[in-house]
């Protein structure tokens, strides 16, 4: 669900998580990890008395939920993904180590809060009511993706009328459920053929239905589809929606309020998205499409629906 962002596991297994992965590096060494250059500037925006969580670290607390965004290794014991990748990337900006702390989503808000860990950096997007307790810095788009079988007659899926009088594949009670709800009102009260959602519980069940040909399209987090799209092959992208629609979404690098981090790791995030390394680090996982054209300190955040 986009509006807590909860990216639910891909694979009950982090072992299972490393096989067939396509092109992507599930193994511990990470030998491939893009890295950056130490930022002088985004360093001199450290506020002099903050105290780091360790001495000398950027302690960051991660959700490893599933591949492309943040997933056990090979190992089973080391985070891999897409948003490691990007704390890696920030630490080494402000001249630090990086120590990333595995914690589960419910968690993440409470140990940041009690200065377990510095930073979050694990699909968080931002809303007004975590305003109210958190500092923001914005690193990618939200999206959702709307993915058909490889063979399928459709295209392009952009706007609600794309979608009427198909069947979707979607899990129950979750914001993507929410959007293609109201695309559907949009859709009859223009008259046009209303569509029909299947609703699983468990992304296995939603490609099921999406294979055997029960349903036309699937849609969930868009990072998701990506990394199964990449793995089996049978399944390509007809499209995005903004996981906030009809709201932009951003996911953003989480702070305590006032802890005055907030200021250098947005400078630190423009500098590396100007010098094309954020480019280059969003492309190893194949999510480009997310890439955002500038970081942004608290932009206005998703309200309560």
């Amino acid at each position: 669900m986009r509006l807590s962002l909860v990216l639910g596991a891909l694979w009950a297994d982090p072992l299972a998580a490393a096989e067939g992965t396509g092109p992507f590096d599930l193994g511990p060494e990470q030998s491939g990890r893009i890295r950056a250059e130490k930022d002088p500037a985004a360093i001199a925006r450290l506020p002099k008395d903050y105290r780091f969580a360790e001495p000398g670290a950027l302690t960051v607390g991660i959700t490893p939920g599933g591949p492309p965004l943040g997933s056990y290794a090979t190992d089973a014991r080391t985070v891999v993904g897409a948003d490691p990748d990007f704390a890696q990337l920030i630490a080494d900006s402000l001249g630090l180590r990086l120590k990333l702390v595995p914690v589960a989503w419910e968690d993440w808000p409470l140990g940041l809060s009690a200065g377990r860990y510095d930073a979050v950096i694990s699909n968080v997007g931002v809303t007004e009511q975590r305003k109210e307790k958190f500092d923001f810095t914005t690193y990618r788009q939200g999206l959702h993706g709307l993915f058909v079988k490889a063979d399928s007659h459709i295209t392009q899926i952009r706007e609600p009328k794309d979608v009427a009088g198909l069947t979707i594949s979607v899990g129950g009670g979750t914001n993507q459920e929410r959007i293609l709800v109201e695309w559907d009102k949009q859709n009859r009260a223009a008259g046009l053929k209303p569509l029909e959602l299947q609703l699983f519980d468990d992304e296995a069940a939603r490609l099921v239905a999406l294979r055997s040909g029960r349903a036309d399209v699937i849609v969930q987090p868009h990072a998701q589809l990506v990394f199964v799209a990449a793995r089996d092959k049978d399944i390509r992208q007809a499209g995005t929606l903004s996981a906030g629609w009809p709201l932009t979404s951003d996911v953003a690098i989480a702070t305590r309020k006032g802890s005055g981090l907030v200021d250098a790791l947005t400078l630190a995030t423009n500098d590396l998205i100007a010098n094309g390394t954020y480019g280059r680090a969003l492309a190893r996982w194949g999510l480009e499409e997310e890439a955002l054209p500038r970081s942004e300190t608290n932009p206005p955040g998703l309200p309560k629906f």
